[in-house]
């Protein structure tokens, strides 16, 4: 599962928005946690949070004005209060986006 998350190089798809974003990776992600979600779950946390940094790299590189780390966790932090079913993982994370 690492191997594939890499091989997206999310960090590098500034082109895309957040939406666009979501709609490539929810379809894997939620067959992930339907699957692994059942038979081990504790191994299945770690990896989600993983997703997240990805996404906060993302972040600071697409807006640079957020290009420090804190303020980009902050946004990121904004966006899964304000929509929290964006990402199919931010339902199994308890902070949403605690990194």
């Amino acid at each position: 599962m690492g191997r594939e998350v890499r091989s997206w190089h999310l960090h590098t798809r500034s082109e895309l928005s957040f939406h666009e974003l979501a709609r490539r990776i929810n379809p894997v992600v939620a067959g992930w946690i339907n699957y692994y979600g059942r038979f081990r779950p504790w191994e299945l946390y770690p990896f989600l949070m993983r997703i997240n940094a990805y996404l906060v790299r993302w972040i600071r590189q697409k807006y640079k004005r957020l290009a420090a780390k804190r303020k980009a966790i902050a946004k990121m932090q904004e966006i899964a209060q304000r929509y929290p079913r964006m990402f199919a993982h931010w339902r199994c994370t308890t902070a949403s986006v605690a990194i």
